[in-house]
């Protein structure tokens, strides 16, 4: 959420943020909705202290026997009363409209983040490994894996609808071995702390890192009032809020791997066919919690620990810098890596890495104290895939792919998979020494 001071100073910037974004001017209504919530509590104020003066003049009036000046002087109060109800009712109402028009308001983006309507104006900023050389048509997963007998999408369908699937075997084993090796990489190489979250939230947690309430549409809400979380963004962010942290307790780096559920609104006819995009997968996400200062080093580092699992699983990928028009609505700045997948002959998203700034933490009321005595400051957050599972397992079966249909298996996934080297066009796993 914005600062309305920061408006205040400089509402010219806010609305030129806000162009890059593709917005309206906002500064002005914002202004007048934060100029009547001030003059409300202002002569709340003042209706107060003009209430407390009468009411100690009272009982001097009483005690002289002033009947004329005494009853004068419960009117006032009384008056003042009613006053005082009234105007903190305007300024409540004011302040909860300014609230929610600046919560559905994005982030500012950063200066060096690129100008653009969508995804046209994305900006490459390195490619990394050779995309494999097939001498055959590469086929896309979901025929490998409906050919194998391990990714089942019609019984997914009976249980549960659309956009659903079922793996079993080898696959399962393989996306179970994904996430196990993101995990082990994050935690005992990257140094990030392993957290294990719940996957229903209430309302305050979606709030605080900005899932409501503008995508109200895209989650999943149980009867109950829970909501599921479409990324343990989510949970790991909220673990900080309503709270003032130590500066020694800064920076915090967590990793937690959860079931995700998004409801997909707006995407009908994209990606129908396959995992690739789903109501319910499975993510290793990174949060960082970090001094102001720290931010931009902090998202570099965050973008090189997703690299770096990609690199260890021998894919070729690309990385991105997001344009104002494709960035997301709690981000100043996003790396998106896309990893490459034969079967589609093109790069695909597999991890967004985004610094949010305060944008969050002011949401969420996260706070750290720079010194001791020193006046609590916002935190700054990053949130980033370490990586999508299902994507990951879409990338190493299409990559590892073989002209017989089967696939073979990355050399760091083996010691998770009981040494198998490939699995096998009927779905079964194969040692050897590839």
């Amino acid at each position: 959420m914005h600062d309305i001071r920061t408006l205040r100073d400089a509402p010219d910037a806010f609305d030129a943020a806000l162009a890059r974004r593709g917005l309206p001017p906002m500064a002005e209504t914002l202004l007048e909705i934060d100029g009547r919530r001030r003059a409300a509590i202002t002569a709340a104020e003042a209706a107060l202290a003009a209430r407390n003066a009468a009411s100690k003049e009272v009982g001097a009036a009483k005690a002289r026997g002033d009947d004329a000046e005494f009853e004068r002087l419960r009117g006032v109060v009384a008056e003042k009363k009613d006053e005082i109800a009234r105007l903190e009712a305007e300024a409540k109402a004011a302040d909860e409209a300014l609230t929610a028009e600046l919560m559905a308001l994005p982030n500012a983006p950063f200066d060096d983040t690129p100008d653009g309507a969508d995804e046209a104006g994305n900006v490459e900023l390195r490619r990394v490994g050779e995309p494999p050389r097939l001498d055959f048509a590469p086929r896309e997963h979901w025929q490998l894996g409906e050919a194998m007998g391990c990714m089942d999408f019609e019984a997914a369908a009976k249980l549960s609808g659309a956009r659903f699937v079922v793996l079993s075997g080898a696959l399962a084993r393989l996306h179970r071995a994904l996430a196990q090796f993101m995990l082990d990489t994050h935690i005992d190489e990257n140094g990030l702390t392993e957290a294990w979250t719940p996957v229903l939230v209430r309302d305050e947690a979606l709030l605080g890192t900005g899932q409501l309430p503008k995508f109200t549409e895209d989650l999943y809400r149980t009867e109950n009032g829970w909501w599921l979380i479409p990324t343990a963004e989510v949970t790991l962010s909220n673990l900080v809020a309503g709270q003032i942290l130590d500066a020694a307790a800064l920076p915090r780096r967590y990793a937690a791997h959860t079931q995700c559920f998004r409801s997909e609104a707006g995407s009908a006819g994209k990606d129908t066919r396959g995992m690739l995009r789903q109501h319910q997968f499975e993510k290793v996400e990174m949060v960082s919690i970090v001094r102001p200062e720290d931010g931009r080093a902090e998202l570099d580092r965050m973008t090189a620990c997703a690299e770096g699992v990609l690199a260890r699983l021998g894919l070729a990928f690309r990385t991105v810098v997001l344009c104002t028009g494709d960035m997301g609505f709690g981000a100043r700045r996003t790396h998106d890596i896309e990893v490459w997948l034969p079967g589609q002959d093109t790069y695909r998203e597999i991890s967004s890495c985004s610094l949010c700034g305060d944008f969050q933490a002011r949401r969420m009321n996260a706070r750290f104290r720079p010194e001791a005595e020193a006046k609590p400051e916002f935190v700054h957050t990053l949130n980033g895939s370490g990586l999508a599972v299902g994507r990951a397992l879409i990338a190493v079966m299409e990559n590892g792919q073989d002209a017989e249909g089967g696939v073979t298996v990355p050399a760091v996934l083996r010691p998770y998979m009981k040494g198998a080297t490939r699995i096998a066009p009927d779905g079964t796993l194969e040692s050897g020494t590839a």
